[in-house]
């Protein structure tokens, strides 16, 4: 068994054990083989030991404080989803952790991080990650050639990383509520949504768009943004915004 899945009881003992074996004479490897630590946390413990003693072998306990993550508490969770239902923090095209953290630790004096509303996301089925595009251009397939013809030109007007993104829109399935999200992925792949009780209209796009710094360019999945005339209309006239729809068969599914 891997040491990251032992407790923390369990890992103390075998530090502790380990630790025995090296007072006994025994080398790194002979404490690694006979403790099923591995040979950099046995010289850690032997380390600790040296340093401070038995008491400064234990490792402290691992994973989250209470809060931080799948347990937040109901007040924090109620907070999260009225956020996500209404309009981001002016300027912003959708809710980032960051933002969300900050609305949270604001309103109710906690001090979330970033990663554990990361980690709520993950439980409530908000979380994914972005695509590998660049990866299309490589490859001698439908997509690799829709790559070619359609997002290669796009991003040439944009060749900043912080000008090129893409999101999408998807219906989450969730026990306790109707779920529709609108997603972007920036740079680096950090992660913007927006969420709505029913799917979301044409004007409810051009809100998260409009936000977008310019020039920009979107590559957008799961909405056939043709079907709209209103909508067709306020791209044409977007001059620094570039929206490109991805084919629904083209074979990039939300992740």
């Amino acid at each position: 068994m891997s040491a990251k899945h032992l407790s923390p009881e369990a890992l103390n003992e075998r530090r502790k054990k380990a630790v025995r074996l090296r007072l006994d004479g025994h080398t790194v490897a002979v404490a690694s083989q006979r403790t099923g630590l591995s040979a950099p946390t046995v010289s850690a413990a032997w380390k600790a030991f040296r340093e401070g003693g038995w008491a400064a072998v234990p490792v402290k306990p691992r994973g989250r404080t209470k809060g931080q993550g799948n347990t937040l508490g109901a007040d924090a969770q109620t907070v999260l989803w009225e956020a996500l239902y209404s309009a981001p923090p002016q300027g912003m095209s959708g809710w980032s952790s960051a933002a969300l953290a900050d609305l949270v630790n604001v309103r109710l004096g906690l001090k979330l991080t970033q990663r554990a509303i990361e980690h709520w996301w993950e439980t409530e089925g908000l979380q994914h990650a972005p695509w590998e595009l660049n990866a299309l251009a490589k490859k001698r397939t439908r997509a690799g050639r829709w790559f070619d013809k359609t997002i290669t030109p796009a991003f040439s007007y944009c060749p900043s990383a912080e000008q090129r993104w893409q999101g999408g829109v998807r219906r989450v399935a969730h026990a306790q509520r109707a779920l529709y999200q609108v997603y972007l992925h920036g740079a680096r792949g950090k992660l913007y949504m927006r969420c709505y009780e029913r799917p979301p209209t044409a004007f409810d796009y051009q809100s998260v768009w409009a936000s977008l710094p310019r020039p920009a360019v979107v590559v957008f999945h799961g909405a056939l943004l043709s079907a709209s005339q209103a909508l067709t209309e306020w791209l044409d006239r977007q001059t620094a915004l570039t929206v490109v729809a991805v084919p629904a068969d083209i074979g990039l599914e939300h992740r």
